[in-house]
């Protein structure tokens, strides 16, 4: 059920009228912007608690000012009301909610489920064929683990279009880094069993594992297997050496996340760490926007509902402050169908994770503000050189779009959208464009397919304008781009074009406007040069990539189809069984020759093409 109010709308006419349900209210200004969102047990009280005569922090007084417009949405209950709640967060990105910005899901370690499992690095859907093992908190954790299953059980990590088609062992093997199982120099029973133990370890079931290794290695020494028996004793010894090093002490094995919160100048460092099966798996340090006048209590929940809402819960959750909202462990937990405890004051080892934690906050917290020192400093000096408005809480959300065109001799034609914002370069909404339809190396016709496609959504109201428009070129570029904004009806002042300098050396460009203003040359000390040319730079880098990565694409099946004898079926088949073109081109005769409908002639013709 959603209500609204019209921008004039009665405020306490409205309060009235709302039920004693749980639901999500969303605060919305004259523009149709959503301000903020919130859930609530009870949402007449909760709403109504924001227009009391005392707002509870500045920035909600700020954002209650500007609320036209409220809609509610009733849940049949808070759990409910708490998953809508982010789901809407994470949509809208209001300005005034608490906000953990996080570009990347959190990795696992795939064991598959093939009869000689391969262990994996992976991100995505737990809901796949398979065993999955975490979520870990980094990249590097999870393939620290999948050497630590290397050397312990010798797992392999090849591809399946390689280990059907392998005709010897790897280096792999030869290192003793994987068992082979795919020349039989295993058999299918031993390395699922090798796969299960490396299981059972993931699972925290360390001593076990040990003490089965311990028994098969004496069995192998009474029955005179002695290098059956070796091999099992340097098992022990990685095993050993591992547990040494990563294993918490006194742990049962129970999994935990630790939660840390701490404060400084303003600004807040929430820190997670991890403990899966025994295991310290890593911490990864997140840092809030829109948190001032917020208390580490209040961020704590809100990253507690936000983290929980996608990540599985572990049995055990310690925070270092109390929940306010004892239920919301507990909605979570439902939500997920698990069991969870909440502990804040948590003793023995527990107590030392989380003072390690809190160390771990803080330091990152520090290094944080001294970095974002500087870079507010750049963005400060852009703002300053190129007259815009210095306001900090303007330049917090200033956001600049750079764009760029690349070919090679007019082949495949990309132009490249980077994006800095919040003093930062942000990779998630960085965009690449095929450019179609215009005369090859034709860079103007490029650039304006490539503004029209982007700003033509500006104009249509389904996107937000940048407060700067780069563009890497000089006059005839910024003509073209001021054209585009003219035809569209938006404000051409914001184009600022960076032309290169003499024999193109960073900091002896000139800047190039589309309205009145004379051309600037900033100089090579100029801080503001050096973060448009950063800005620049990353542009061509990311355009150049995209470019390359088409154009090698379409050169490869273009040399499989100069290929006489190979059509579209055999060419996608070859492309299916060797996962590519660099799969098909290092493929031996007989690898290609037992391919569907590639006769032995054919293959030797492929093979000798592709050299």
């Amino acid at each position: 059920m959603t209500d609204s109010a019209e921008s004039a709308f009665d405020i306490k006419a409205f309060l009235a009228k709302l039920p004693h349900l749980p639901g999500v209210y969303r605060h919305i200004d004259t523009a149709g912007e959503v301000l903020y969102v919130g859930k609530a047990r009870d949402l007449r009280k909760r709403v109504s608690s924001y227009f009391q005569k005392t707002p509870s922090s500045p920035r909600i007084g700020h954002m209650v000012a500007r609320v036209t417009r409220i809609e509610v949405t009733v849940t049949r209950s808070e759990a409910e009301a708490l998953i809508l709640e982010n789901n809407l967060i994470k949509t809208l990105r209001p300005r005034y909610n608490i906000l953990f910005r996080d570009d990347k899901s959190y990795p696992y370690l795939m064991l598959s489920a093939h009869a000689s499992p391969r262990i994996a690095y992976y991100r995505g859907s737990t809901r796949k064929k398979g065993q999955f093992f975490g979520p870990y908190p980094s990249a590097w954790a999870v393939r620290e683990t999948i050497q630590i299953l290397q050397k312990v059980f010798r797992l392999r990590t090849c591809e399946d279009t390689v280990f059907a088609n392998r005709s010897r062992p790897c280096l792999l093997h030869q290192i003793g880094r994987c068992s082979a199982p795919c020349v039989g120099e295993i058999s299918l029973e031993d390395y699922a069993e090798d796969a299960q133990r490396a299981a059972r370890f993931l699972n925290g079931e360390t001593r076990e594992i040990m003490g089965d290794l311990e028994h098969r290695m004496l069995a192998a020494a009474e029955a005179l297997e002695f290098e059956q028996a070796a091999l099992l004793r340097d098992q022990m010894g990685a095993l050993a050496k591992v547990l040494h090093q990563q294993t918490m002490e006194d742990t049962d094995g129970t999994d935990t996340d630790i939660i840390a919160v701490v404060s400084s100048a303003g600004r807040y460092c929430v820190n997670l760490a991890m403990v899966r099966g025994g295991r310290h798996l890593g911490d990864r340090a997140f840092f809030p926007t829109h948190a001032d006048g917020d208390s580490a209590s209040d961020v704590l929940e809100v990253f507690i509902a936000q983290h929980y809402a996608d990540s599985p819960m572990p049995a055990v959750v310690i925070g270092s402050q109390s929940l306010s909202d004892p239920e919301l462990i507990d909605l979570l937990a439902q939500a997920h169908a698990a069991r969870c405890r909440y502990l804040s004051r948590p003793q023995g080892m527990g107590r030392a994770w989380l003072e390690q934690a809190i160390r771990n906050a803080e330091m990152a917290l520090a290094n944080a503000l001294t970095e974002s020192g500087a870079r507010s400093a750049r963005t400060l000096a852009l703002a300053e050189a190129l007259e815009l408005d210095t306001d900090p809480l303007v330049l917090e959300s200033l956001q600049v779009e750079c764009f760029d065109i690349s070919h090679t001799a007019g082949e495949a034609t990309q132009a490249s959208c980077v994006v800095y914002a919040r003093h930062e370069m942000q990779p998630s909404l960085y965009r690449r464009y095929n450019i179609a339809g215009v005369t090859p190396g034709d860079d103007y016709a490029a650039m304006r397919q490539v503004l029209t496609r982007r700003f033509g959504k500006v104009a249509d109201g389904e996107a937000e304008m940048p407060g700067l428009v780069l563009v890497d070129g000089g006059k005839g570029q910024v003509e073209i781009a001021r054209q585009v904004f003219v035809d569209l009806g938006l404000d051409a002042s914001v184009i600022v074009g960076v032309a290169k300098g003499e024999g193109r050396k960073v900091g002896l460009e000139t800047l190039i406007f589309a309205d009145d203003r004379a051309p600037l040359v900033l100089g090579a000390e100029s801080p503001a040069l050096m973060l448009i040319a950063q800005i620049r730079d990353e542009a061509h880098r990311f355009a150049i990539t995209g470019m390359r990565a088409r154009r090698a694409k379409a050169r490869n099946v273009s040399r499989l189809e100069d290929i006489d004898g190979v059509g579209a079926k055999r060419r996608q088949r070859l492309l299916a069984r060797f996962g590519g073109f660099s799969g098909v081109a290092s493929a031996s005769i007989e690898d290609l020759a037992s391919v569907e409908g590639i006769s032995a002639e054919l293959a030797e013709r492929i093979y000798f093409a592709l050299r």
